[in-house]
């Protein structure tokens, strides 16, 4: 893809802002970003809110915690891409979360924050699932000893999916649930679902344009590797028929969102879009035979959040992949008006699915 957020393409189809060595990094947001901090500062007695850098699997990586009370117990957000960071979006959904979980967000390595803080010719030979699994599972341990927890709710979107359901498969003793959003399960299925459903729309609504790009593709995925330039291929049309927004033609509204981010610098931004190309560039011809289609048992809860227009990674994969699946208790929320974003798409309902099925499996 583009700059593949996989599965939002997020980082894949999003217009992140183009940068030179020869911008220069002014902030015309800066105002607006103050007033948002402050809206958001925690300021209750046994609040958190911190920012820190931790070396996991000897990449140096950034992380934000924050949280009304940290008797709460943590969610860690595990962002989508590779290389789409959810910290610099987090500011237009995340705080009602905040009031009942100490939420993580953590840009994983090559990514946002993270980026300039390694070497990238050093870390791209590490960057496989199993690194970013093995990182996850280090950032629990780190954010356990910290805040005084047994285990944490871990929850994956996207790309991220694929490296929460990793975590969940391998560590389950250290997680009181795995939430799936967005859920990745087979990365070629999701290449040829997704194209075809395109295709599909695309004749549909007589689109010319996209049904004769979507043409020279087919048939689509081949039997060799997939190629990004593939994938960005058909997904441009699949947001355009709301794939990755429901109702819009468009994410900008989400691409956006950075800009106002309090916990975003112009520079970060500009890491932002480094690390999201650098990271897809590296990532993405490792995963084309990433599948969990045959991972039928899990030790831990498990609960989808899946957004019922969601082409962007389809949902029905994940919803069929979902019932067969054995787990000490298993639910799905489907999100009607949503496709691939719906903690900003239906922000209170996306709450009140981890109210009502998240927060009850905690047991510390």
């Amino acid at each position: 893809m583009l700059r593949f957020l996989f599965a939002t393409a997020v980082a894949a189809l999003s217009p992140v802002p183009a940068f030179t060595q020869s911008t220069v990094i002014a902030d015309p947001y800066a105002a607006s970003r103050a007033i948002i901090g402050d809206i958001g500062r925690i300021v209750t007695p046994d609040g958190v809110q911190d920012d820190f850098a931790v070396t996991l699997g000897g990449a140096r990586q950034a992380v934000n915690v924050r949280g009304a009370d940290r008797a709460n117990p943590i969610l860690i957000f595990v962002h989508g891409g590779p290389g789409a960071v959810e910290m610099p979006v987090a500011w237009s959904f995340q705080r009602p979360w905040e009031d009942f979980f100490t939420v993580v967000q953590w840009d994983q390595r090559g990514a946002g924050k993270s980026y300039p803080l390694n070497d990238p010719a050093a870390i791209a030979p590490t960057m496989t699932l199993e690194r970013y699994r093995d990182d996850a599972i280090e950032l629990i341990d780190v954010l356990r000893a910290r805040y005084g927890k047994r285990k944490v709710l871990l929850l994956g979107h996207s790309w991220g999916s694929a490296v929460g359901l990793a975590v969940a498969a391998k560590r389950p003793d250290l997680l009181h649930a795995y939430i799936g959003m967005g859920q990745v399960i087979d990365f070629r299925e999701n290449e040829r679902v997704g194209f075809a459903w395109t295709l599909q729309q695309a004749r549909a609504r007589q689109d010319a344009e996209a049904i004769a790009a979507l043409q020279v593709l087919a048939p689509y995925p081949r039997p060799e590797p997939l190629e990004i330039a593939k994938s960005d291929g058909w997904r441009k049309y699949a947001v355009r028929y709301g794939a990755l927004a429901a109702g819009r033609d468009n994410a900008d509204f989400y691409f956006h969102a950075p800009r106002l981010s309090p916990d975003y610098t112009p520079a970060d931004r500009k890491a932002w879009s480094d690390g999201s190309a650098f990271s897809v560039a590296t990532l993405w011809p490792r995963l084309d035979k990433v599948s969990f289609a045959r991972l039928d048992r899990l030790k831990t809860p498990v609960i989808l959040l899946l957004g019922r227009h969601d082409y962007t990674v389809p949902a029905p994969i994940a919803d069929a992949w979902m019932k067969q699946l054995r787990a000490p208790a298993k639910t799905t929320v489907w999100f009607e008006h949503s496709a691939h974003l719906m903690m900003v798409e239906e922000p209170g309902r996306t709450l009140k699915a981890l109210l009502d099925h998240a927060l009850p499996t905690v047991r510390d």
